[in-house]
């Protein structure tokens, strides 16, 4: 895809998941997301915070924390995930049509959004609502990916085969499954694997550690 058609994909992943956020109780707020130590509430805090990101204030931010990715992210998410669950949604909504990002490739927009909602809605039970396009976008990101999700190293050696779109990709031991769950296998989750199968998912899974 290119740039103007993903940010179209991206803008509708968004729009379905402040859906999504708008429907949930009070209670829902508060369960474990697939993030590490993150709460659902603090997982959308940090699915907001990334559709608001500017380069700027990236490195602005960079710099407050010693230029620790994983500080900033974690620290940032906790501070804006104590806001009310109804700004947060207002806040995403807001996002549905603006097309300001980090330094980085849009793409990486498509993953953070596709790859955070399945972190809240998983854990929830609550169904899938990603497009076809978006797995697509994101199973050729990742598979390629390098620092901070590192999928290209988590997936070397493997044949990735998608079940439910047209997409395949590396040499080697096969895992095959939906492209969503392949997806969440390559950025570290280990609830992907649950629909996975084949000779290489066992090494997929050796691979696996807790992911923001």
């Amino acid at each position: 895809m290119d740039d103007a058609k993903t940010w179209d994909v991206i803008h509708r992943e968004r729009a379905s998941m402040a859906g999504t956020l708008a429907t949930l109780g009070s209670g829902q707020w508060s369960e474990p997301s697939m993030c590490d130590g993150w709460s659902v509430q603090v997982t959308a805090a940090h699915i907001v915070l990334g559709a608001e990101q500017t380069p700027g204030h990236f490195f602005r931010r960079m710099a407050a924390n010693g230029f620790r990715f994983n500080t900033m992210m974690d620290r940032d998410a906790r501070r804006v995930g104590t806001q009310p669950p109804t700004e947060l949604v207002d806040r995403l909504q807001a996002t549905t049509k603006t097309t300001n990002r980090p330094p980085a490739p849009v793409a990486t927009m498509l993953g953070e959004i596709v790859v955070h909602s399945e972190d809240i809605r998983r854990p929830l039970g609550i169904a899938p609502d990603t497009s076809p396009d978006a797995v697509l976008g994101c199973l050729d990101l990742f598979a390629g990916s390098g620092f901070p999700v590192r999928g290209k190293k988590r997936v070397e050696g493997l044949r990735l085969v998608a079940t439910d779109v047209d997409w395949s990709a590396g040499t080697g031991p096969e895992v095959s499954g939906p492209g969503l769950d392949l997806v969440l296998a390559m950025t570290g989750r280990a609830a992907g694997l649950d629909g996975l199968t084949g000779d290489g998912v066992y090494m997929l899974g050796a691979r696996l550690v807790p992911v923001h």
